[in-house]
């Protein structure tokens, strides 16, 4: 930093008061940057990015608020999309709704760790608070990376219960001595100035965040994801309004369903095992006639001697890659035979080549240029060979294949 420059750290309004939304400061410095105009107040409510959470966007100066940071020397910067003056007053104004937004699932996540830790002795690592959904990273003390789901609705209940009751919250600077009497869920990060958030008698932890005064403002806690990653169990969850709206959209989307399915949400799952099994009988039914069709269509497929074999070559019709493989190996029974079976009518088209024992030709071969010339693959064995292609005609080009090879012999 410039010896030069008078050194005044911004006086950060959030850590007084958490709920001020407007306040006015006196710009120190302006530096033009990246995304717009960077600018140094002498105070400020605008929350910068740490901790896992988002800055605050906002109104400073008539400027809009593009990004709010700290430096190295723990000064605070905010981006704007204009230049203000140096020496000038400025009123700020923040987004409510963001900053309220994030303090609701920045005390979620406080009261989900603290679960995590008390329930299953779990550490946390790594909070994530987007903008749809926070996440956090739990490493277990056995290894595992997953929990059942009536764990999962522990977890919930506990914050849940505390919500309903409406714990306070506490944010404050203690003393030495009074942190050092704090049973604090991990250890701070930082040696000096360590802020303290306290959620009723079980939370006491390190935190620079902003967080509402009682978790009643919270409003719910809703597990909504628990998988593994990188060796811990992420938990996606949300909190307050964006719980809500979750819990809205669900409803609707549910609601729709039932009344797709002339159910009652509280049958919705019943009615889609219903409609599963109908649906599953209804495929089987219409594979086993398509493969029906095929085995009629056989008799009809060109038909060629070459070389004292018999040669099978065309399309069956729309029926899946095993039934074809069926078709093709039942057809080698007979010595001196050749299947060179394509069913094409889906989106793609199934190959399936057959040789009986002995055959002078590889299947495998046949089938990897045949596919490869209607922009598919596959490939496999001298007597047998699968694979995949675009549109009609490969089995009839492998066939020319087999005539060409004969003639040049």
């Amino acid at each position: 930093m410039d010896s030069g420059r008078v050194m005044i750290v911004t006086h950060r309004l959030y850590y007084d008061e958490v709920y001020l939304k407007e306040f006015d400061a006196t710009v120190l410095e302006v530096r033009p940057g990246k995304d717009g105009y960077e600018v140094r107040l002498d105070r400020s409510a605008f929350y910068p990015t740490s901790g896992g959470q988002p800055y605050d966007t906002g109104v400073l100066g008539g400027r809009q608020i593009r990004d709010v940071y700290v430096d190295d020397d723990l000064e605070v910067w905010h981006v704007v999309d204009g230049p203000l003056t140096v020496g000038e007053a400025v009123h700020g104004q923040i987004d409510w709704a963001r900053r309220f937004d994030h303090m609701q699932q920045h005390a979620g996540e406080h009261m989900l760790a603290s679960a995590a830790w008390r329930l299953l002795g779990g550490t946390v690592n790594g909070l994530h608070l987007g903008a749809e959904v926070t996440t956090i990273d739990v490493l277990l003390p056995d290894g595992s990376m997953r929990v059942d789901e009536d764990v999962i609705r522990q977890l919930e209940d506990d914050v849940n219960e505390k919500i309903q009751r409406d714990v306070p919250i506490r944010q404050w600077f203690p003393t030495a001595e009074e942190l050092a009497a704090l049973p604090l869920r991990k250890a701070p990060t930082v040696k000096e100035h360590v802020r303290v958030v306290q959620i009723g008698e079980v939370e006491y932890v390190a935190c620079g965040g902003t967080h509402p005064s009682s978790a009643g403002q919270i409003g719910l806690l809703k597990i909504v994801d628990a998988r593994p990653s990188r060796g811990r169990m992420r938990l996606t969850f949300l909190c307050g309004g964006r719980a809500y709206a979750d819990y809205r959209k669900r409803m609707d989307v549910m609601n729709r369903a039932a009344r797709a399915l002339s159910s009652g949400w509280e049958t919705l799952d019943e009615s889609v095992e219903s409609l599963k099994a109908r649906l599953h009988a209804a495929e089987r039914a219409v594979a086993e006639a398509r493969a029906a069709q095929a085995r009629q269509r056989l008799d009809a497929l060109e038909t060629a001697e070459v070389g004292g074999w018999q040669i099978r070559a065309g399309d069956v019709g729309a029926v899946d890659a095993v039934t074809l493989k069926e078709l093709a190996l039942a057809g080698i029974d007979t010595p001196h035979t050749v299947w060179l079976l394509e069913a094409v009518g889906g989106q793609t088209t199934y190959l399936a080549f057959a040789a009986a024992e002995g055959c002078p030709w590889s299947m495998g071969r046949l089938l990897s240029e045949a596919a490869k010339a209607h922009g598919g693959k596959g490939g496999g064995r001298p007597d047998y060979a699968q694979g995949s292609c675009s549109g009609a005609g490969a089995a009839a080009d492998a066939l020319r294949s087999i005539r060409g090879s004969e003639q040049g012999a």
